[in-house]
């Protein structure tokens, strides 16, 4: 892997050869060389034959280095574009990043210039470093990995919380900060954007507690590897990383970055095999013999890359199919044994009753936390579960397995299990269609069941919902989404103000979906001078804006005074934001009537423009599932301390 990527330091032909010709040689060798190693003696001839190709292929590599007719301008870069800012820009359009979403500062200007100038690279500036990190965690979320750009210490620690969320989501997110000049390294200064003192890591420690990967390049000899070995970590541990770059760097010509570097070719991971048949026969054996087994899909399906090999299990085994409230969206719930969100005490209709009297389930990639698990109240039972993490298996009190990838477990799982749909049976014998919300009279005041009837309706597979940190978690949950469809929200986390960054981020990133955000008033004060970068990047999201004078998610928490804010005259504010520059169209309602009318007019002539709606609800209209969540979590709070 170092011989491939870093810097070009053992693999220097002089002459332009195609990375189709290298990658497939590597291999061929690889290959022949196990099958020498491992083969009979009967297979000797097959290695051998092979071995011949080998030889075919480098002769006619051998003949492309010395062939004179083959240009050697295909592999290099002219001196201006061969610096260390068009080498990162190059790098970070090579992995599908093509929007950086920065905050300018006088330590990253230079660098910023360079990303510019990269033809397949966009900047999108943000209104603060917090939101390009929120914006940079939505991108992730749509294309795999993000990508932001701040200033030394004032940006970097102001972005840090977002960064923190990414970590706690399993995102691959490079977060590239301008830093200090080389020279002030090591010379007792003191620079600004620092807390006055000479030590320039006071951001550095900081980004250790919440990135797997940190990279200082304060000289260039080394700034390809250390950029190399950020990127490719961030994608093989799917967390962020940390890329600081000396302000005067950024447009220095070096031979190193004239040439273009190899593709990024991460080695795939594998299972042990002999745990992984061990783990399988282990599985068959304790669901096999259940009577009525369901599987609940987790949020760490993501980072697993399983969600396809879950749903193979899930076709294979005719087994009810739940998943967990963080993994909504990742499981297609329009599988034929879809039975919902399993929430513990707030699950949805008739769901956690069939999970949690099953005598066997398998849970792939779960969270277990206070929020998930309802203030810890779930009535499951370790001996019943088989529990499967990214790289690790552990079946009821007994076995644990390590080394075992959860998508090659769930998927030879899928060859092994027998067919039972008891489960299911039994969840559609009792289920009851739920009923729609009390009509309103005319001109009523607005409910949020009535608000969120509408917004179901107009669900699609161009489509997707991001829910913003509080009662939207729980109304959002319980919305049916078609296939297609997208869902994402910060639940680990749980940070509010996400959202509005988070749907910039993902509308950037999937222009041919159109973002419906449901935000509270108060996490949208937070977070709001963003709606701007949505309007002047074109963004064609639909954002209802719920009014309800506070934090409610923390009112059925804990009340008090503290969770009342200042009521805004949020549509006048964004129409200010708007200044009549770009595609913007806003609407108060207070009744279904005005409703109705907003969200034709936001699906019809107003299709292409980002449309925001403020729905005025009162203050105690809530979810009932949110007045059960958070009395179970304010216990889980509120308990006393241990005796000591």
């Amino acid at each position: 892997y170092y011989f491939f990527g870093f810097g070009h330091r053992c693999f220097h032909f002089y002459v332009a050869v195609s990375v189709s010709y290298i990658i497939p040689l590597f291999s061929l060798i690889l290959h022949s060389t196990t099958t020498l190693y491992f083969s009979s003696r009967e297979n000797l001839s097959l290695s051998y034959s092979k071995l011949e190709k080998v030889k075919r292929a480098l002769l006619q590599l051998w003949t492309l280095k010395s062939d004179p007719s083959i240009p050697l301008h295909s592999t290099t870069i002219s001196p201006c574009d061969a610096t260390l800012g068009r080498y990162l820009a190059r790098r970070l359009v090579e992995i599908g990043v093509t929007d950086v979403f920065s905050v300018p500062g006088d330590f990253n200007l230079t660098l910023l210039d360079h990303l510019i100038a990269e033809p397949d690279l966009k900047l999108i500036g943000c209104c603060n470093e917090l939101n390009a990190g929120y914006a940079a965690d939505g991108y992730a979320r749509s294309r795999g990995v993000g990508a932001c750009v701040v200033t030394f210490t004032v940006g970097g620690l102001s972005v840090l919380n977002a960064i923190a969320g990414a970590n706690s989501e399993n995102l691959p997110l490079i977060c590239i900060v301008g830093g200090p000049n080389s020279n002030d390294y090591g010379t007792n200064r003191i620079l600004h954007h620092t807390i006055g003192l000479p030590d320039f890591t006071q951001e550095l420690r900081c980004f250790q507690a919440v990135t797997c990967y940190q990279a200082v390049i304060n000289n260039l000899e080394e700034a390809h590897e250390l950029i190399d070995t950020a990127i490719s970590t961030a994608l093989k541990e799917s967390k962020p990383v940390y890329i600081s770059i000396s302000c005067n760097l950024p447009a220095i010509p070096l031979p190193t970055f004239s040439r273009h570097p190899v593709p990024f070719m991460l080695p795939p991971r594998v299972s042990n095999q002999i745990g992984l048949d061990c783990a399988v026969e282990a599985a068959a054996e304790f669901l096999n013999k259940a009577v009525k087994p369901v599987l609940v899909g987790g949020p760490k399906l993501r980072v697993a890359k399983a969600a396809d090999a879950f749903v193979e299990l899930a076709d294979a085994s005719g087994y009810g199919v739940a998943v967990m409230p963080s993994a909504k969206g990742q499981i297609p719930e329009h599988h034929t044994h879809f039975i919902g969100t399993y929430w513990g005490a707030v699950s949805t209709a008739f769901c956690a009753e069939i999970v949690e009297s099953a005598d066997a389930y398998l849970f792939a990639g779960p969270i277990f936390n206070d929020y998930s698990s309802v203030g810890y109240s779930l009535l499951l039972k370790k001996e019943k579960a088989i529990i499967v993490q990214p790289d690790r298996v552990t079946i009821g009190n007994g076995p644990a397995f390590g080394c075992v990838l959860m998508k090659e477990f769930l998927s030879k799982l899928a060859k092994r299990i027998k067919h039972n749909n008891t489960s299911y049976q039994n969840y559609h014998r009792i289920f009851v269609p739920e009923g729609k919300p009390l009509r309103d009279n005319p001109n009523e005041p607005l409910r949020v069941n009535v608000l969120f009837q509408h917004i179901q309706n107009m669900l699609s597979s161009e489509t997707a919902v991001l829910a913003e940190t509080g009662d939207s978690w729980f109304n959002c949950q319980k919305l049916k989404l078609p296939e297609g469809c997208g869902y994402e929200f910060q639940m680990q986390y749980g940070s509010i103000g996400w959202s509005v960054g988070a749907t910039l981020g993902y509308a950037q990133a999937m222009p041919n979906k159109r973002v419906i955000a449901c935000i509270g008033d108060g996490s949208f004060q937070v977070t709001a001078q963003d709606v701007s970068t949505m309007i002047r990047c074109g963004q064609k999201t639909i954002i209802f804006l719920i009014n309800n004078g506070g934090y409610t998610i923390e009112v059925e928490i804990h009340d008090g005074p503290y969770n009342v804010i200042k009521n805004w005259n949020y549509t006048a504010f964004v129409d200010a934001i708007h200044n009549g520059e770009g595609k913007c169209w806003t609407a108060k309602v207070r009744c279904e009537e005005e409703l109705v009318k907003a969200i034709k007019t936001a699906t019809t002539e107003e299709k292409e423009s980002f449309c925001f709606i403020e729905v005025i609800v009162h203050k105690d209209d809530t979810s009932k599932e949110l007045l059960e969540w958070g009395s179970r979590v304010s216990a889980a709070n509120s308990r006393p301390p241990n005796p000591q």
